[in-house]
């Protein structure tokens, strides 16, 4: 198999899966979806998370959740400690982006108000 298209950028030396405590987006797309990503990466014990080609929904809402994260909170505070930073994505989380963000994957609703919805159609379902 012809894989140079896939490596031709980096320097010879380069090796993304040199220290494997880091998370790390691939440079290119083919790296992503490569048979040699993949091994590699098996190889070093990373699980891929990666829907099939073509498929829309490939980490849309975890994606686009930590664009909200950062945006909304992280862009506009900066935290002295691990503890306070915990603190306040928990903080974020329970108090604006679950009871009150609205979210269009769920029709415009708040999760809260789409758990709720759906708990209700279910109690009248049953």
């Amino acid at each position: 198999m012809d894989v140079h298209w896939i490596t031709h950028r980096q320097p010879a030396h380069y090796d993304p899966l040199s220290k494997p405590a880091a998370l790390r987006r691939p440079l290119e797309l083919g790296q992503y979806v490569s048979l040699i990503f993949g091994e590699r990466c098996r190889n070093a014990g990373v699980q891929l998370s990666m829907g099939s080609k073509g498929d829309a929904y490939d980490n849309a809402v975890a994606e686009s959740f930590f664009a909200s994260l950062e945006k909304d909170l992280l862009r506009r505070r900066s935290f002295a400690t691990r503890d306070e930073a915990r603190t306040a994505v928990f903080d974020y989380i329970e108090t604006f982006y679950n009871p009150i963000r609205l979210h269009s994957t769920l029709g415009y609703l708040s999760p809260v108000e789409y758990e709720t919805m759906k708990m209700k159609n279910k109690q009248k379902a049953a």
